[in-house]
């Protein structure tokens, strides 16, 4: 029996449902039922009927997905599967952020754990991030984890003060793109399309900064695109866009995302592991953020 044929059984018996975001390996992408970015995966999770969710993605989604379902059983096929970038950041750092800046608002990344979301006024995903720190009434907003993120939302709202906090919080993957990187997509041509957790000096000389579920949506307007994110994106666009080129950097790695194998997937469903389990106080602090976000979207 394949391994597809045997998820499939095992899904009908858990009354699980599989989620996948677009860094995971190709063949996760294939057998789960929905891929996607952080927000939709997130949308999912709070809709799904499924009994159980199993998450192919790292922990703080997982979290995410629990904290939304608090009564559903929520699985990470691998315990270990983490978030360098969420890992930045801890209460104690948000705490001390808020005293030296009082009455401002904490907006914190989706990629942060559940504890800091627990501190949390609303969260966004770098999809809606702009929007988010938009509509609050402050015009000085604490921004975390991710420093780079934060210069993307001070660079499209000059009229608020954007406060980072760590100021030195980003992602390996998406620091890793440099300004070579950039002359060598030009010298090849076409569309050049960043995450807006790149470094602040490459968002400004690329042609597109989206999340990853915007570079699904932004595909369509051109033939051949170079894709400033973790690699596996590559293969969700190129499923979705079969006659289009992208091309992207072999080197840009989330080790963490790529840690999720099928034998990975059909241990979880036959062991029911790895469980998140919340504290009932985080989950409630955090979901008010979480869901104030997913308003603030819709």
């Amino acid at each position: 029996m394949n391994r597809k044929v045997t998820i499939d059984a095992l899904k009908k018996k858990r009354d699980a449902v599989i989620l996948a975001h677009n860094y995971q390996l190709p063949e996760i992408q294939d057998v789960a039922d929905f891929v996607g970015d952080s927000l939709e995966l997130s949308i999912q999770a709070k809709e799904t009927d499924a009994h159980t969710i199993v998450f192919c993605g790292v922990d703080f989604m997982a979290e995410t997905a629990k904290i939304l379902c608090p009564e559903k059983t929520v699985l990470l096929p691998v315990k270990d599967a983490t978030c360098p970038l969420a890992n930045y950041l801890d209460a104690e750092t948000i705490l001390k952020a808020k005293e030296l800046h009082p009455g401002a608002p904490v907006v914190l990344y989706i990629n942060s754990t559940a504890e800091s979301k627990a501190y949390a006024d609303v969260v966004c995903t770098s999809a809606n991030a702009v929007k988010v720190v938009r509509s609050l009434p402050s015009d000085e907003v604490i921004v975390g984890p991710d420093a780079n993120l934060a210069a993307f939302i001070q660079d499209q709202l000059p009229q608020k003060k954007i406060v980072p906090v760590p100021p030195e919080g980003h992602c390996y993957v998406h620091d890793y793109f440099t300004e070579q990187d950039v002359r060598e997509a030009r010298r090849r041509g076409g569309m050049i399309i960043c995450h807006p957790e790149c470094r602040p000096g490459i968002q400004k000389i690329s042609d597109i900064i989206a999340s990853t579920g915007g570079m699904v949506s932004a595909a369509p307007q051109a033939e051949v695109w170079n894709i400033f994110t973790e690699k596996g994106m590559a293969y969700r666009l190129k499923t979705l866009f079969p006659d289009k080129t992208f091309y992207v950097k072999e080197e840009a790695i989330c080790e963490d995302m790529k840690k999720t194998t099928l034998d990975d997937l059909v241990s979880s469903l036959e062991k029911n592991q790895y469980r998140i389990e919340l504290s009932r106080e985080v989950m409630d602090r955090a979901r008010n953020a979480i869901e104030r976000m997913i308003e603030i979207g819709r």
